[in-house]
């Protein structure tokens, strides 16, 4: 039902706007008297702040779950996993104005830019969000491991390190996959929060400068919209829509693929 609502009013505005200047159209004016409905900037920056916020969430979120899954003691272990539900539990309109008191001034005094509110830091908040669901998966995939495997390992001179990582790590990673699949989920479809640090300026992305994500487009001029521009949302709905099935079905056939050369 979802697919067709979004097809059925997605649809019009692409008809009335044409195909390659509503993708590849370099402008979005939505208001102005002769109005521009061009979303390749917010194309870009989605796949830009997705593509950030998995090279910066991914390394540490399986880092740390190979920590807490093989090498934490009880006690560590207890308050680090708590404090990921903890994060997972967190609205994201919280995580968008920590971001606004804390990160989004720090951008601007570390790197001595006018505004942190920026492609940057839309890709440090993305990569905090997508932790937990990183770590708890990844944590689950890896404890799933027989504990022969890693025995085996050891009793042919292996190190508990080495052991962890190319025998308990390769035998899970089909959940560690799993894992980021999520995650990427979670950053392509993340609004609120991505609102609140990335300035919402429909700029082509640069990593200090404001953005504004397909996301974000939708939700804030949702509200007011009418006639052809909310049929424009709509159909940036619907490019988001079909923008998440392709990654999924793209992360599936690799995944079905390693699988089956394995």
């Amino acid at each position: 039902m979802i697919t067709v609502y979004l097809i059925v009013s997605g649809i019009p505005a692409i008809k009335e706007i044409g195909l390659g200047d509503f993708l590849l159209g370099k402008k979005w004016a939505s208001t102005a008297a002769e109005p521009s409905y061009g979303i390749l900037p917010f194309i870009l920056t989605s796949v830009y702040g997705t593509a950030g916020a998995i090279v910066l969430g991914v390394p540490v979120g399986f880092m740390a779950a190979v920590y807490l899954a093989k090498m934490a003691d009880k006690r560590v272990r207890a308050v680090v996993v708590e404090a990921v539900s903890l994060l997972a539990g967190i609205p994201s309109v919280v995580y968008g104005l920590v971001g606004m008191m804390v990160l989004v001034p720090g951008i601007r005094k570390v790197f001595n830019v006018p505004d942190g509110a920026s492609l940057l830091a839309a890709m440090i908040v993305l990569a905090i969000m997508i932790l937990p669901s990183i770590i708890k998966v990844s944590m689950t995939s890896l404890e799933a491991v027989p504990r022969e495997y890693e025995d085996a390992s050891l009793a042919l001179g292996a190190t508990p390190t080495e052991t962890y990582f190319r025998v308990s790590v390769p035998a899970a990673k089909s959940g560690i996959a799993a894992a980021v699949v999520l995650g990427v989920g979670r950053a392509i479809g993340e609004a609120m929060a991505v609102m609140m640090v990335s300035g919402n300026a429909p700029n082509m992305p640069e990593l200090f400068q404001s953005v504004r994500f397909l996301t974000t487009a939708v939700a804030s001029e949702m509200s007011y919209s009418s006639g052809l521009q909310r049929q424009a949302l709509f159909s940036i709905a619907l490019v988001l829509f079909l923008f998440i099935m392709l990654i999924n079905a793209t992360l599936n056939f690799l995944l079905k693929r390693d699988k089956s050369n394995g």
